[in-house]
């Protein structure tokens, strides 16, 4: 196509003038700067990583810049099975495990990493209308701060945390905090769901939302004037191995400012905060 570019960065296999490679004993340090297609428009950037942190800040400049670094001492502590095959032999890695992939195409960036065992901390800056879908598994949490776009940010063992944020934003973890605060919000629909730990969430005094609550053994606190739904809880039906169980439907659900899009909130251990920014 005529408008379409694509851009691949592989760190481990190319050697591009714009990376800028950083050894200290154990320790890797690389940038990579990627451009974008069409500077003028808004763009998204999809990252995952199985082991590590990620950090997005959106700034001024039209550029994608990734700064990476794996840790020294940061390599899986499992006990890796022994291949008696290669006895009297010494494994070689590549880079001691420093692999990571940009590709940019019509304003899309998508970054990946395969190094499983080590970790690898992301600090990513984007244009500030950016749309995001970040995730991580073990050994980091994920911090956004100051982009305006549709969110989707998944973690597993750690928190969530996002900061003068605009747009939507679904947010879901099984151990550790949510926490965000917006700016100002879309009509989308939003939600935040973890298993242990906290969700706390401010919004703009003006926001117009229909929220659905529930904390399984928390609180939920708000300083919103909320008006709640207090019909009587519904009755939830599910045929299991041929036998019927009914269950009460405990969602806490209510309207801010007369009601807009809805707004879940969904943990078992913490509370949950709704709070009004001031």
């Amino acid at each position: 196509m005529k408008n379409s570019k694509v851009i691949i960065a592989v760190l481990v296999l190319m050697s591009i003038s714009r990376i800028t490679p950083t050894f200290a004993q154990n320790e890797i340090k690389e940038q990579l700067v990627v451009p974008l297609s069409d500077p003028a428009k808004s763009g998204s950037l999809n990252v995952g990583l199985i082991n590590g942190s990620i950090k997005v800040t959106g700034y001024a400049g039209k550029e994608v810049i990734i700064d990476a670094e794996t840790l020294p001492g940061t390599s899986s502590s499992k006990k890796e099975k022994v291949d008696e095959s290669a006895s009297g032999m010494k494994r070689i890695s590549p880079r001691n495990g420093l692999e990571l992939s940009a590709e940019e195409k019509n304003n899309k960036v998508n970054v990946s990493s395969s190094s499983h065992r080590q970790q690898v901390n992301l600090t990513i800056k984007v244009p500030q209308q950016f749309s995001l879908k970040v995730s991580t598994i073990n050994n980091g949490d994920i911090v956004i701060d100051n982009v305006t776009g549709e969110l989707e940010i998944n973690n597993v063992n750690g928190d969530i945390t996002m900061t003068n944020v605009a747009g939507s934003a679904v947010a879901n973890t099984v151990n550790g905090i949510i926490k965000a605060n917006f700016k100002s919000v879309t009509d989308s629909p939003m939600a935040f769901t973890t298993l242990n730990g906290n969700v706390d969430i401010t919004f703009p005094a003006t926001v117009k939302m229909t929220t659905k609550v529930k904390s399984d053994r928390g609180e939920v606190y708000s300083d919103f004037d909320m008006d709640i739904d207090k019909s009587a809880p519904k009755g939830v039906r599910s045929n299991q191995n041929g036998m019927y169980k009914v269950s009460i439907d405990e969602w806490i659900q209510g309207k801010v400012n007369g009601g807009g899009s809805e707004v879940m909130m969904k943990n078992m251990h913490g509370n949950i905060y709704i709070r009004k920014a001031k």
